[in-house]
């Protein structure tokens, strides 16, 4: 007996790069797969997503509707049938392996080959490119890593977890314990499947938290090292219970943030006394690393 086979269709939209993360975050609540491109011409970025066709389609609606309240930006959603190999290639295509910094390499699971000697290898399925290691922010926060890992840092938390790069990344480098929390149920399913792929998921714990209010925080800090790549205005409004939940000495990175914004975030923390260690520039983004 034959199985019908669902048609696919993909959905995308064409957002500026401050907005990609969270119209990504919207397609991901009804896509299985998604991926990011680069309009060189534009400038700006098309997420794309595949989703069996009129599956979901209420929620999309909604989390789009959120995404551009959230942003600011308003575009229309495209849709087109597709099949679904062809969009997997072009997929892999456009997510090569990521050298980041001195000490990471970030690659997709479809790559084959050696691994690049001398360093670090987080591997990420290239069919969810959020957290892949190509954004700014995510590129940030590896590269203000490596500068502090002399601190080997004990009790360490990833806030906004995403697909758990950042986790495994401090995991790998310092074979210690990570709590990595996220609010979306799929980003915690994602991670604790990528901390397991990479060999780290007996030292990655994952779990679903909103935030600072979560229980599990309070009990599990005061924290060494803290990341938190989110936005802007979260990172504000979270500052005070940042420096609550920090250990003396204790370091954050904090990442989502364009270089127009770094100012307002850093005079959030200054105020609740914490002070800039030094700041991580990549392309128009810019990663915070503060001290306690």
């Amino acid at each position: 007996m034959k199985h019908r086979i669902a048609a696919l269709e993909a959905v995308h939209v064409d957002v500026p790069a401050d907005a990609m993360e969270m119209f990504e975050a919207a397609l991901l609540g009804a896509c299985s797969t998604v991926g990011f491109f680069l309009d060189e011409d534009s400038g700006s970025w098309r997420v794309e997503g595949v989703k069996p066709v009129g599956e979901g389609d209420s929620e999309l609606v909604s989390a789009l509707a959120l995404a551009e309240m959230i942003t600011g930006v308003s575009t229309p959603l495209h849709r087109a049938p597709v099949a679904a190999d062809g969009w997997l290639a072009r997929t892999y295509q456009s997510f090569p392996e990521q050298l980041v910094g001195r000490r990471f390499s970030v690659r997709g699971t479809h790559l084959a080959g050696l691994l690049s000697p001398g360093r670090i290898a987080l591997t990420l399925d290239a069919g969810v490119a959020f957290g892949s290691g190509e954004h700014g922010s995510t590129r940030g926060c590896l590269r203000a890593l490596e500068r502090v890992a002399y601190r080997r840092p004990r009790r360490i938390l990833d806030l906004g977890t995403g697909s758990g790069i950042l986790a495994m990344a401090a995991a790998k480098l310092f074979r210690r314990p990570v709590l990595a929390t996220d609010i979306e149920p799929w980003s915690v399913r994602v991670a604790a499947e990528n901390a397991f792929r990479n060999g780290v998921s007996g030292y990655v714990r994952t779990r679903l938290a909103d935030g600072w209010h979560s229980p599990l925080l309070t009990r599990a800090a005061p924290f060494d090292l803290v990341f938190a790549n989110i936005l802007a205005r979260p990172l504000c409004n979270m500052a005070k219970h940042l420096a609550l939940h920090l250990a003396p000495g204790g370091t954050a990175i904090l990442a989502g943030l364009l270089s127009s914004q770094a100012r307002m975030v850093l005079a959030a923390h200054r105020r609740v006394g914490l002070r800039l260690d030094f700041a991580v520039q990549e392309a128009n983004w810019t990663t915070l690393v503060l001290r306690k």
